[in-house]
């Protein structure tokens, strides 16, 4: 029986041609339709690798890892600045074109943030400097301050406790540490609703008040506290 071999199956020239025009490996500047550049890897005619980007109409440049024609990795996000110069806006995590994971952001000269991202907005654990020079330290979701933190004022006063919808929401405590006292009680919305102030390292306090709170006499402090706490408590759940 004669040994016949296979057919060899012929692929159209035009998938031949179509796969030599495709962009891969190390490419020099490429230059888009609306004017955008690129310097760097390609994979399958799409931005894989490491790369530079160029914006023609911000001006922006991007300049870190590309997966499959998007930003993925770790990348540094600079934008126009005075004098013809750069600026750098965000450095740290990216995935499928958003800011994702760890990371840096600098809002303006005064403010920037550093901690964790998630889809383009502030998720997780992040400190926040603001331009009043206070300083935000907690957990953050939907690009507010929601969960556990804690705000340092310029003079060194802070609040410790929750927050939701960057609000200080729920059990906290403020400390009053240019006058030395302390207040532990519940906020709604930024407003302390009920609670104790009580006298708080008052001995070497900058500003100390002129008299020491005096002891509370109510028969049941404690348990009127208690019952304002949970209506407070409960109108937020």
């Amino acid at each position: 029986m004669p040994h016949l071999k296979p057919e060899k199956k012929v692929q159209p020239l035009w998938k031949e041609w179509d796969y030599k025009a495709q962009k891969k490996g190390l490419h020099k500047t490429v230059f888009s339709v609306n004017g955008d550049e690129y310097i760097g890897e390609w994979l399958d005619n799409k931005k894989h690798g490491k790369g530079t980007n160029k914006w023609k109409k911000s001006g922006a440049i991007y300049d870190g890892d590309w997966k499959h024609g998007k930003r993925n990795g770790f990348g540094t996000l600079s934008v126009p600045a005075e004098g013809g110069s750069f600026k750098k806006q965000y450095s740290g995590g990216w995935k499928n074109d958003k800011r994702h994971g760890y990371g840096t952001h600098f809002y303006n000269e005064l403010e920037y943030y550093e901690g964790e991202f998630y889809a383009d907005k502030r998720s997780g654990w992040g400190r926040m400097y603001y331009a009043d020079d206070s300083i935000y330290e907690g957990e953050w979701y939907d690009d507010q301050r929601n969960g556990q933190g804690m705000l340092r004022l310029a003079n060194e006063n802070r609040y410790e406790g929750s927050w939701r919808d960057d609000k200080k929401n729920g059990p906290g405590k403020f400390y009053h540490l240019d006058k030395g006292q302390m207040f532990e009680g519940v906020w709604v919305d930024d407003i302390p609703k009920c609670g104790t102030m009580e006298d708080f390292g008052r001995q070497g306090a900058p500003d100390p008040t002129v008299y020491p709170i005096p002891s509370c006499e109510l028969q049941d402090a404690h348990g009127v506290l208690q019952a304002a706490e949970d209506m407070f408590l409960q109108e937020q759940e």
